[in-house]
């Protein structure tokens, strides 16, 4: 028994001398790498002659409604665009939504995987985990996607209604339908993302290409997807579609910036930062030394999902580029 608690000791002490030494030598590749690469960008917006249309002075983000308003109207539904666009106590500068790809081909606006949440599709179809695909777009009609919103006080003015009963603007409705209704007022800005990965997102973004050619809108449109190959399909086939970072170039970009590495704007294939702000303890993408490096490559940086009042004014206040929130009344109140 003794012999094996000195084991025990020695086993503890150099697995601590290794991770001291791993430690180590970590920190001076750090430094060494700091010391290769030091550059400090000025602090200003960059001003070349391809600026970015989506960088703002400080002070002035983006009021961007995530998933086109969900805080105040039933998320990503005909109704809450409807809402946003027709209200007189605030204004959005842009709208935040997701798209699925319906049995049929459609292009669905639907955040989730699944239409549980939002619909009455457990009820309607007898079965649960119903994905858009599916369905068809005619099938998913017949659903109320104003089911479970519920308002600040409570309440689910929606709930319950079937049938003839659910209006248009609370069905299921098509990117081709927004954009219908948005752009017959004025054009906004968008950011889009496709949440389906595979073969499937990809031919939803060979569908989102071709429909926003068709109206002339691939300069206010922002593409964002998780989805790695969905991203590489983006780069090789439709390098005309303006992007956002996947996660693995937003935590390259994040160290960059760390160590100030001095960058080839021409070399950064996307033109935005969609990231949150402090939400994760070790990297802090809230920071105005980080908005800084950013946008002296050109980078506009757009924050998702802000529902704080103090955050979304101190994001404002050190040049934040758009503020994604679910309650564009309130951003708009602080910011406008």
């Amino acid at each position: 028994m003794i012999l094996t608690v000195k084991k025990s000791k020695k086993k503890k002490k150099t697995a601590i001398l290794v991770f001291g030494v791993a430690a180590g030598a970590f920190a001076a590749a750090i430094a060494v790498y700091a010391g290769l690469h030091a550059y400090v960008p000025a602090a200003v917006l960059y001003e070349g002659e391809d600026r970015n249309p989506y960088l703002r002075e400080k002070g002035n983000a983006l009021v961007t409604a995530h998933r086109s308003g969900g805080g105040i109207f039933p998320e990503n539904t005909l109704l809450a665009f409807k809402s946003c666009v027709a209200s007189e106590d605030f204004h959005t500068d842009a709208f935040e939504f997701d798209l699925h790809t319906t049995k049929d081909g459609y292009l669905l606006v639907l955040h989730d995987g699944t239409l549980d949440r939002t619909t009455n599709a457990v009820e309607h179809f007898g079965e649960k985990k119903i994905r858009a695909s599916d369905k068809t777009y005619a099938e998913l009609r017949e659903l109320n996607f104003g089911e479970y919103y519920t308002d600040a006080e409570g309440n689910q003015p929606y709930k319950g209604l079937r049938g003839a009963d659910i209006p248009d603007d609370l069905r299921a409705v098509t990117l081709e339908e927004v954009l219908d209704y948005m752009e017959g007022v004025k054009p906004y800005y968008y950011v889009i993302d496709i949440k389906d990965g595979g073969e499937t997102g990809c031919k939803g973004v060979d569908k989102l290409v071709a429909i926003l050619k068709e109206r002339n809108m691939l300069d206010r449109v922002i593409f964002g997807n998780f989805n790695g190959d969905v991203i590489r399909y983006v780069d090789e086939n439709h390098p005309e579609l303006q992007r956002s970072s996947s996660p693995a170039e937003v935590l390259q970009f994040y160290f960059n910036c760390l160590v100030n590495k001095k960058l080839d704007a021409g070399d950064i294939p996307y033109m935005a930062l969609q990231i949150p702000a402090n939400q994760f303890k070790i990297f802090r993408l809230g920071t105005k030394k980080f908005l800084d490096y950013a946008h002296r490559y050109n980078l506009a940086v757009q924050y998702w999902t802000i529902n704080d009042e103090p955050e979304i004014r101190r994001l404002n206040e050190i040049g934040a580029d758009a503020i994604m929130t679910d309650y564009p009344d309130l951003a708009y109140k602080i910011i406008k």
